[in-house]
């Protein structure tokens, strides 16, 4: 059976990607996760990464963000090598659990330190960047809690937060580490209607998942990973069986209704008839 991968490479000159991998080989601890690895995202694409956990979804993240060396290949960001990229050029949303709650700062604060970049001389923040704060606060949802401590708020308005410390520069390209993880499905939605919102004002947004279906209700362009791509396109044409299949390593149920997806692990009960 033919995948149908469509590879970024094929439809846009290297000017029109927002990041573009060629031929890139990373490892860790010693092992490498992927080699000879060659990806596009379109400048002002939407796209998502699935697969299995440990499969390379984060590594991929940290050499696309430069925090990951790699052993071989290029790694480029709207053209330019990744450490060449000026500050503030890439917001990044981390996972929520990798982060110390105990830390004594607010909600204004956390946003705040987006602003402070390498290059940046002058260490307070301006009257325009203090507004900007405000305003994606507002814009966010969070203006409320701005002055509350970080610890004392809900996973939601943590997420949020976070998601405005990357967006304070305005930056063309916005990545997340798992953004709908550790948050209630209600807030999982309202995350992705947030981050559409947010890429049809032209921001380029990848972000790694395990939310099979969130991904295919949300977002409009997906790539299946496995210590490399195992197929990239829209979710409607390659959430197959045989291609999840060969994503996950396991059987992966299907059903399609009036033009929605819900998909599922199969296990053995499913087809024993048992009822436990």
């Amino acid at each position: 059976m033919s995948t149908p991968a469509i590879s970024a490479h094929t439809h846009n000159s290297r000017e029109n990607l927002a990041v573009s991998l060629s031929d890139v080989t990373a490892a860790y601890d010693g092992h490498t996760v992927f080699a000879g690895l060659s990806l596009g995202i379109a400048s002002g694409r939407f796209a998502g990464v699935v697969g299995p956990t440990g499969c390379g979804k984060t590594t991929l993240l940290k050499t696309i963000l430069g925090t990951h060396p790699v052993q071989r290949g290029e790694v480029l960001l709207h053209g330019q090598a990744v450490g060449a990229v000026p500050p503030g050029e890439i917001g990044y949303v981390p996972q929520l659990g990798s982060v110390d709650w105990s830390f004594p700062v607010t909600v204004e604060e956390v946003i705040m330190m987006g602003l402070y970049t390498s290059s940046r001389l002058w260490p307070w923040p301006s009257r325009e960047e203090r507004e900007r704060v405000q305003e994606l606060a507002h814009r966010l949802g969070i203006y409320r809690c701005l002055h509350h401590h970080i610890s004392n708020t809900s996973g939601g308005q943590r997420q949020r937060t976070f998601l405005a410390r990357a967006l304070v520069n305005n930056p063309p390209l916005l990545v997340l580490d798992e953004p709908t993880s550790g948050v209630d499905i209600k807030t999982q939605h309202e995350v992705l209607h947030l981050l559409g919102d947010i890429n049809s004002e032209g921001i380029t947004i990848l972000l790694t998942t395990h939310d099979l279906n969130a991904v295919a209700s949300h977002l409009p362009w997906v790539i299946c990973f496995n210590n490399g791509v195992v197929a990239e396109g829209q979710p409607r044409d390659i959430f197959t069986s045989d291609i999840l299949t060969r994503t996950y390593g396991g059987d992966i149920v299907i059903v399609r209704h009036e033009n929605h997806l819900l998909i599922a692990n199969s296990t053995p009960l499913l087809f024993r008839g048992d009822h436990a």
